[in-house]
């Protein structure tokens, strides 16, 4: 082989790599939602917390999934459902704190049974098959009820492993998948065999990461009698994932105009999928308030996290609860702030568990020694997890007379907020501590002070790390995509 040749090879490759970074965005990626003006009491914060006691023995307290059941109850004409991991995949041991997957399909399968005319829509995410590597108990119910279900086409999305990726899409992309294999499942203990093909597509490392519901709630009735509704929206970052049913997650639930932001970005995956999503025709009723709510998805998240970062002022409060902190960006607008004397607490998962196995502790333990080396005024303590991880993303910013709140599904990583995952968040902001800001600032500091002998968080000592070799791994893993988060 001349080595004309394989100069040639290697220049098609890089132009390859270029291309899955920098390809065209889809429709509908990167979206900052029209600021929405709703009455305060239509925001409300939910929280799913586990903790330990005095004694040691574990316990979880949720509403996140007893919220959706309700939402999903109530509907008479319209539910809208996008969540990335759901399966019953399990660890090693597994997680038996309840059964997400087979509850949440239970109630959409009896909703439907109750109601035909209900009209009932799911999307998500190609992991749940193991990429068309095995069946999905909970696809095949939905759709055998009348259920419409939409898997993303991820093959749309920019590449966030394009080293990877860029090869994977000349070959093995074009083989397809089918059910059954010879390889273990490389998201179960003990599960359904793969095909090569399965783990081939897996370590494109990307994901429709969306978490929310859409559904009608009652809203009284108009001028004529007639009954009226108003579509609610719930954006979490909670799966409904038994392997996941323990975890520590966030959410937020906007009862007013939101819904049709939230709809439209759904709508344009859906579509560049090759599915339409149904609409229901509604006689809605929206309420106008003066609480601004905005939707953020992909890169609007990063783009609106810098820019609240950057308006913080001496004085002003950071607090953040995060699964994944890594994003550069995101740490250098972190440790800049703490330099203007703003106060910066994180709550991080210290990265060590994950569905039976044991984590190293990058990217955060590498991230928070960053922090705490550069940075001026910031504090941070770790999840005290046991099997379980602390999934939430949650922000809350003090700046001057003003209040902001974010949440949803978003990591602060490469992936998640540089338009490579599908994300979705919710932003509110306000000048006055609404309900749902004071619930969000309670449930930071519940778990920030160990509130009433219950153990959610360690001091930074007990996960504290240097090494050296950790941080040159996070910063390879978090600039080339070769990693998992």
């Amino acid at each position: 082989m001349s080595k004309t040749f394989i100069l040639v090879l290697l220049i098609l490759y890089g132009l390859g790599i270029f291309y899955v970074v920098r390809k065209p965005l889809p429709p509908g990626v990167g979206i900052a939602g029209e600021v929405r003006t709703v009455p305060a009491e239509a925001i409300t914060f939910l929280a799913d917390r586990t903790y330990v006691d005095a004694a040691g023995e574990r316990h979880s307290e949720q509403q996140i999934f007893d919220e959706i059941v309700r939402m999903i109850r109530g509907a008479k004409h319209y539910v809208l459902v996008d969540m990335f991991l759901y399966n019953q995949f399990q660890g090693d041991p597994p997680e038996l704190q309840r059964a997400l997957a087979q509850e949440l399909t239970a109630e959409l399968v009896a909703a439907k049974q109750r109601n035909p005319e209900l009209t009932i829509a799911v999307v998500s995410d190609p992991i749940n098959t193991v990429y068309g590597g095995v069946a999905s108990p909970e696809f095949d119910a939905l759709r055998d009820v009348g259920i419409e279900v939409v898997v993303t086409d991820l093959t749309k999305l920019r590449d966030s492993n394009p080293i990877y990726s860029a090869l994977w899409r000349i070959g093995p992309r074009w083989l397809g998948n089918s059910v059954g294999g010879f390889l273990p499942n490389p998201l179960t203990a003990n599960g359904e065999r793969v095909p090569a093909r399965s783990w081939l597509s897996l370590l494109n490392f990307k994901a429709n990461h969306r978490k929310l519901v859409i559904a009608d709630e009652p809203a009284g009735v108009d001028v004529s009698g007639q009954p009226v509704v108003r579509l609610a929206t719930l954006v979490t970052s909670a799966n409904p994932h038994d392997g996941s049913s323990a975890h520590t997650n966030a959410a937020i639930k906007v009862s007013e105009q939101i819904w049709q932001d939230v709809f439209d970005s759904e709508a344009a995956a859906a579509t560049w999928s090759g599915k339409s999503l149904p609409t229901a025709d509604l006689i809605r009723r929206e309420s106008l308030g003066d609480t601004p709510v905005q939707l953020l998805t992909e890169g609007a998240i990063r783009d609106a996290t810098l820019a609240l970062i950057d308006r913080a002022q001496p004085g002003d409060s950071i607090d953040i609860a995060m699964f994944y902190l890594s994003e550069r960006s995101i740490v250098r607008g972190l440790t800049a702030a703490s330099k203007r004397q703003v106060a910066i607490r994180l709550i991080l998962d210290p990265n060590k568990d994950a569905f039976g196995r044991t984590k190293n502790g990058v990217p955060n333990r590498s991230v928070a020694h960053e922090l705490l080396t550069k940075g001026s005024d910031i504090q941070i303590r770790w999840c005290d997890t046991h099997g379980e991880q602390c999934h939430t993303k949650l922000l809350l910013f003090r700046l001057g007379q003003q209040q902001v709140l974010m949440t949803g599904s978003a990591n602060l990583t490469r992936r998640n907020i540089n338009n490579y995952n599908l994300e979705t968040n919710i932003v509110v902001e306000s000048a006055v501590v609404i309900p749902a800001m004071a619930q969000a600032h309670s449930f930071f500091t519940e778990m920030w002070t160990n509130a009433r002998g219950r153990i959610f968080t360690a001091e930074y000592e007990a996960y504290a790390d240097d090494s050296l070799l950790k941080t040159v791994m996070y910063r390879i893993q978090e600039a080339t995509g070769l990693s998992s988060f």
